[in-house]
């Protein structure tokens, strides 16, 4: 991303700095809350539908860093694998007239997860505050009658905190994405789904 691209250009123009490449693995939990509003007729009458979710996943990311003489790391971090983030179905029965029974069902994933993210050293013994700024792609899955969601680009923040080894790193972070809000096109009601998501884990980089 541009601001990416911008803060690595800073960090090679200012800092002396070795550059490390490396893969990391992470577990977790993902909290998801949020709720799906129905406008069931032309008079304006709704159907609202919550939903809390907690969630383990697994995840694998790559990554780039540059490394300055005091132990400041700033680096770009990159997940190749999706993470799902909630599904729900149900079943509606209706007058045939009004052509409104059948399945419900939506799901959302995050993909495309990129973070920009500092390293700032604790003293000097490889502890470390970690403090980041995500951006990433949520994408849609449903079955509506004669309508769908978009997806939609969301940004969030991570902070955490780590220690560094000879050629790994282990952390403990926190991540809060902005609030998610979809609405439905096409067909005669009109859908939309308000959304939280926040995540809590552990991650395990080793570099080179």
């Amino acid at each position: 991303t541009g601001l990416a691209s911008l803060m690595l250009m800073f960090s090679i123009s200012t800092l002396k700095a070795e550059v490390n490449v490396g893969a990391s693995v992470m577990v977790g939990q993902l909290d998801t809350s949020g709720s799906e509003t129905e406008i069931t007729d032309l008079g304006g009458a709704t159907d609202k539908n919550s939903k809390s979710l907690k969630e383990t996943f697994l995840g694998a990311s790559v990554f780039l860093e540059y490394v300055a003489d005091n132990g400041f790391a700033l680096g770009i971090d990159y997940v190749p694998v999706d993470v799902d983030i909630g599904d729900g179905k149900r079943t509606d029965t209706a007058a045939v007239a009004e052509n409104d029974s059948g399945d419900r069902s939506a799901s959302a994933s995050l993909e495309d997860l990129i973070t920009v993210y500092a390293n700032i050293p604790l003293g000097g013994n490889g502890i470390y505050a970690l403090a980041g700024y995500h951006t990433v792609d949520v994408t849609t899955t449903e079955t509506l009658p004669n309508s769908s969601y978009g997806d939609v680009d969301l940004n969030g923040y991570q902070v955490g905190l780590g220690k560094k080894g000879d050629n790994y790193k282990f952390e403990f972070f926190y991540s809060d994405f902005e609030d998610i809000s979809l609405t439905a096109t096409g067909g005669s009601a009109s859908h939309k789904i308000e959304a939280d998501a926040d995540a809590m884990g552990l991650k395990l980089s080793f570099f080179y």
